[in-house]
């Protein structure tokens, strides 16, 4: 199974808050490239990020950030 990012939906929580994607990354302790290649989905991100975004986003619940599909 891959776990892909709604980016859409982190993006809309970000502009709310004007914050950016270099602030996401800062506070999830990724390099602000690696935070843009798992936004625009070169990237996955694993279960340690995953659960960093859940902690700084704690309005959300998995499904609200992240889609599971079924690897090919």
């Amino acid at each position: 199974m891959i776990v892909k990012l709604k980016a859409k939906v982190v993006r809309r929580k970000l502009a709310r808050k004007s914050l950016s994607q270099n602030w996401l990354a800062l506070r999830a302790g990724v390099t602000s490239g690696y935070m843009s290649q798992v936004m625009n989905g070169s990237r996955h991100p694993s279960p340690k990020l995953r659960q960093r975004l859940l902690d700084i986003f704690p309005e959300c619940q998995f499904d609200d950030l992240f889609l599971i599909k079924e690897a090919k």
